[in-house]
């Protein structure tokens, strides 16, 4: 199984080593407050081929100013709130639209803002990291990667 995960891993690697452009990612993880992600969150986002800045490689998940968002300007945001499913994050992404320049934040005015379920591709460590960094790879590159999951896996907001 470890194996059969690292080989997913490797062919997402083996594509996005060389992609020309590598998008401004931010997986918010939690929404009032901001936490921007950790742990094993942002060596996913670098697998599937974006950037996240804001995020803290091995290390914990930490609150952050939402002004540090738009200073970022992630051109994809990706709504990743710890332990909800698509219908959580959904319902609790609602009120994002209120946050001073959110229709400034180029992932917002180009439509690439994404709800996913958390809790099942992100929220644990696992054999599911493999299928969470394919989501990745395609919400970040989808001319590249085609998602082969399910429809309820994430929603464009």
């Amino acid at each position: 199984m470890i194996a059969a995960c690292q080989t997913r891993l490797e062919r997402i690697n083996a594509v996005t080593r060389s992609v020309s452009s590598r998008p401004r990612v931010f997986c918010m993880e939690w929404f009032e407050p901001v936490y921007a992600s950790g742990h094993w969150m942002p060596e996913m986002v670098e697998i599937a081929g974006g950037i996240d800045a804001l995020g803290l490689k091995g290390k914990d998940s930490v609150r952050i100013d939402w002004k540090e968002v738009i200073e970022w300007a992630p051109e994809v945001l990706i709504l990743t709130p710890c332990g909800f499913n698509l219908d959580q994050t959904i319902e609790r992404a609602r009120h994002l639209t209120g946050y001073p320049g959110w229709s400034t934040v180029p992932a917002v005015r180009n439509g690439r803002v994404y709800a996913v379920d958390a809790n099942s591709y992100f929220a644990r460590p696992g054999p599911r990291v493999a299928e969470g960094t394919e989501l990745l790879a395609h919400l970040i590159h989808p001319d590249l990667f085609d998602w082969q999951g399910p429809a309820s896996a994430f929603r464009s907001m």
